[in-house]
């Protein structure tokens, strides 16, 4: 077998680095030579090329069409996470954020969601499922648990306007202070992949946030499911002191309904890769 030959592991190494670099030299939607021809381009075989090409797709670099090529995939939005002086501020994530409603409903919290937000199971909760689109390609399901007791008479329009926030703190004095989210690698269902437009076990991220008030009550809990072929986080840690910078006070955050935390209520996020689900 190839694998067994001395030098093989760099050499694919090589051969990803050389079509990674025709990657980075062309734009979204450019083809890339056959793999036929990277054979000869590169002077390796074709099982090295397939095995380099085949990374390069699953990490979301590449797509294949079947009778066509291989071209250039989308280029991933990113999500910086910066650490600040006593905080960790999300900044805004790239691309035309909008949202597609799939279910808004009340119902009782059950078990989980109500250990979640300190709650009895028979309680209350509005639930809220939504698919979100960056430049109109389908990018994150997600799962919104909100206290009904502090949202009453909340409107499908009035969630999707982004003014959730502004709701709790005009009308019930509510003021959220604090989110704590955790990240982790996941695959999709069946149902996940028709919605995000990907083939079933597709990788993604999956994101579970805990916001609670000034008073240390939790007021939503969320949880999240982002494509992992469409979307990266990066962390900016500051290593030393800087002139205080003014959030960015919109866009996306994982998460996050667009328009929270407008008013500048402090956002404290810990990411943690070992926090298991129900934690």
């Amino acid at each position: 077998m190839e694998a067994d030959v001395p030098g093989t592991v760099l050499k694919r190494e090589r051969t990803r680095d050389a079509v990674l670099e025709l990657i980075e030299s062309r734009s979204p939607g450019d083809a890339i030579p056959s793999e036929r021809a990277l054979c000869s381009l590169l002077d390796v075989s074709r099982p090295t090329v397939r095995a380099a090409v085949d990374e390069l797709v699953a990490a979301g670099l590449l797509v294949r069409e079947h009778g066509r090529g291989m071209f250039v995939a989308p280029a991933k939005i990113t999500q910086e996470l910066v650490a600040g002086d006593r905080a960790l501020t999300v900044p805004q994530a790239a691309g035309a954020w909008s949202s597609r409603l799939l279910e808004f409903t009340t119902l009782q919290a059950g078990a989980r969601v109500g250990r979640k937000l300190r709650m009895s199971p028979a309680a209350e909760i509005v639930y809220v499922a939504r698919l979100r689109l960056v430049d109109g390609a389908p990018m994150a399901i997600e799962h919104l648990h909100i206290r009904a007791e502090l949202v009453p008479g909340l409107s499908a329009q009035e969630l999707e306007s982004g003014d959730l926030y502004e709701h709790l703190r005009t009308t019930h004095g509510v003021h959220v202070h604090e989110a704590v989210q955790a990240i982790e690698p996941t695959v999709v269902t069946r149902a996940e992949a028709k919605l995000l437009d990907v083939p079933e076990l597709s990788p993604a991220l999956l994101f579970e946030r805990l916001t609670s008030d000034t008073a240390g009550r939790p007021v939503e809990y969320v949880h999240s499911l982002y494509r992992g072929d469409r979307y990266r986080i990066v962390s900016r840690l500051a290593l030393g002191p800087a002139a205080e910078v003014a959030p960015d006070r919109e866009g996306h955050h994982p998460g996050i309904p667009p328009g929270d935390f407008a008013h500048g209520d402090a956002i404290t996020s810990s990411t943690r890769g070992d926090i298991q689900a129900g934690a």
